[in-house]
């Protein structure tokens, strides 16, 4: 039977599936029923863009607002000069502050607003930066008043350090710090903005519930922790990667378009948990979509990917997303937001290798793909199979609409323009 709570937020999430591990479900439950609180969640700004494995933040955020809660984005610009250890082999390369203050700007402008409504009301976004606090901190005042918190046999037993250790990599002073430097980022959250909430995946527990002991050890502060669980493939993958690489949220480095085909291609068994995880559709309506067998679960899919589309693009990118996809698999044609390249016409004309086109148009990344594509019989130019990758476009392939097309199986294609 589907637990009930008393919040809306929490029956929200539980029947959406976002609930892995809470500090106290109970007690969390009845402070989000006194009135108004604060949650956050941490991005370290290691990019100028976040990508789908970020999306589940985003969600946690989003129905926190909309349960007349109040938001708060925070940006790692402290932390990211650490760089969080958890799941990986080795530690990050460094970031320089001109980096980590263009990539925190670039944040700001896209991949937030969508999501959340900014803005000095009470249930109003906030963005902060840890930096704020964590750049003035002196080291030895620091160490005497919350280093004295942190146990090295406690840390030794999380995930992040306990990995590292077992695959005999390094874990560096700096990186042992991180989870240190999260759990401070709590209590001055708390301090500034009585915020009682941290939020995230299901990876990040140890460094969320060590802020929650933080504050109950050095403040008393009362604060609660709560983790969504990671999505992973049939496979067990983690999912939000691709052949290409992540799948970016901002448009500049992924197109709406070939993010609304991530979520069309998604397996048929993962179409019910990205209904409930990514779109804000009726659950009544998510339960009857999951529910459609063979065929019929494209039609579910195409609605996935334009409610997925829609939260982070837009409605109009979303459509145009839509309607580009009709015409290159339905029609026949192609649409404008396909993923395009211009190129001189002597260049044209003089001939050019069609497999460096691949690479250039993003369609392979290497020749080596390509020639594993021409292999498979999945590259095609103008919709005819390409036999060898010596092979070389000219003029003579333009179509009447002056454009070469280029497809990589049945659902990844590109253009090549002439430049006007």
């Amino acid at each position: 039977m589907t637990q009930t709570y008393k919040s809306e937020f929490l029956n929200i999430l539980n029947e959406r599936g976002f609930i892995h591990q809470c500090s106290d479900l109970e007690g969390l439950d009845a402070k989000l029923c006194e009135g108004p609180q604060s949650a956050y969640i941490g991005f370290d700004p290691t990019a100028k863009s976040l990508h789908i494995g970020h999306l589940t933040g985003q969600m946690l955020l989003y129905w926190f607002q909309q349960c007349g809660h109040k938001p708060i984005t925070l940006m790692g610009g402290g932390t990211a000069k650490i760089g969080d250890p958890t799941g990986k082999d080795a530690e990050r390369s460094a970031l320089s502050n001109e980096d980590i203050e263009n990539n925190i700007k670039a944040l700001e402008r896209t991949c937030f607003k969508q999501f959340l409504t900014y803005g000095e009301g009470e249930t109003d976004a906030i963005m902060v930066n840890n930096n704020d606090w964590l750049d003035g901190l002196k080291y030895l005042q620091f160490l005497r008043d919350y280093g004295r918190h942190f146990t090295v046999n406690r840390m030794l037993g999380f995930d992040s350090v306990k990995t590292r250790l077992e695959r005999e990599s390094p874990l560096s002073l700096l990186e042992f710090n991180y989870m240190v430097m999260q759990g401070y980022d709590f209590v001055e959250l708390h301090k500034r903005y009585g915020c009682t909430l941290q939020m995230g995946g299901s990876d990040q527990w140890g460094n969320i519930i060590n802020g929650v002991e933080l504050g109950r050890k050095a403040h008393r502060q009362s604060l609660f922790a709560l983790t969504a669980p990671l999505l992973t493939t049939p496979d067990g993958r983690k999912m939000g990667k691709t052949e290409g690489g992540a799948v970016w949220l901002n448009a500049d480095m992924l197109s709406p378009y070939d993010y609304w085909q991530y979520w069309r291609n998604v397996e048929d068994v993962m179409v019910g948990t990205l209904l409930r995880r990514f779109t804000t559709l009726p659950m009544d309506e998510i339960k009857k979509l999951e529910a459609l067998e063979g065929a019929e679960i494209n039609e579910a899919k195409k609605i996935l990917a334009h409610e997925a589309t829609k939260m982070c693009h837009g409605e109009d990118a979303a459509i145009e997303a839509a309607q580009t996809a009709a015409k290159v698999f339905e029609q026949g044609s192609v649409g404008s937001d396909l993923p395009s390249i211009e190129i001189d016409e002597a260049t044209l004309s003089n001939g050019i290798s069609i497999a460096d086109l691949f690479v250039e148009t993003g369609l392979a990344e290497s020749k080596g793909e390509v020639k594993r594509l021409i292999k498979g019989g999945g590259a095609k130019l103008n919709d005819n199979k390409i036999d060898d990758l010596a092979a070389v476009a000219s003029k003579a392939d333009l179509t009447s609409e002056n454009y070469l097309k280029l497809s990589a199986g049945k659902k990844k294609h590109a253009l090549v323009k002439i430049k006007s």
